[in-house]
């Protein structure tokens, strides 16, 4: 029988508009959840896989499917975190992201994308040195 997988959970910079990730391994696979705002739920779930870059074949970049809920906008988050981190570590990433305030400017929504590219670094950061789990 496997062991439980570690759980990281990361909390963005600031103290308006925090977001929240919680990560985990799967073998040699990631999961994350995004998730920020008063309503979390899963809006958007992207798929990530490594792949050599097409402008420098040296370099890993990634690709992504994006299944979005109708009605909902978090898809460039969860496209973003999913492809950012199947390059950086060389993964099959799944990402689902749901962040949800009402009535936000468009400087709160800049903010808010902010915080996301934030959470985003620190799960790059701090995913390798997590325990994979194996079969």
């Amino acid at each position: 029988m496997s062991e439980a997988p570690e759980v990281l959970t990361l909390r963005s910079d600031g103290d308006d508009h925090v977001v929240h990730a919680s990560a985990l391994w799967l073998g040699e696979d990631a999961l994350v959840y995004v998730w920020g705002g008063t309503h979390p739920h899963i809006g958007a779930v992207a798929s990530a896989a490594p792949r050599p870059s097409l402008r420098d074949p040296a370099r890993t970049s990634a690709t992504a499917s994006v299944f979005t809920y109708p009605g909902h906008k978090e898809d460039t988050v969860a496209k973003a975190t999913a492809e950012a981190l199947a390059s950086a570590l060389d993964a099959k990433v799944v990402v689902t992201a749901g962040i949800h305030w009402d009535h936000l400017t468009a400087a709160a929504i800049r903010i808010v994308e902010m915080r996301c590219r934030n959470i985003t670094e620190k799960l790059i950061r701090e995913m390798p040195l997590m325990k994979k789990i194996s079969p």
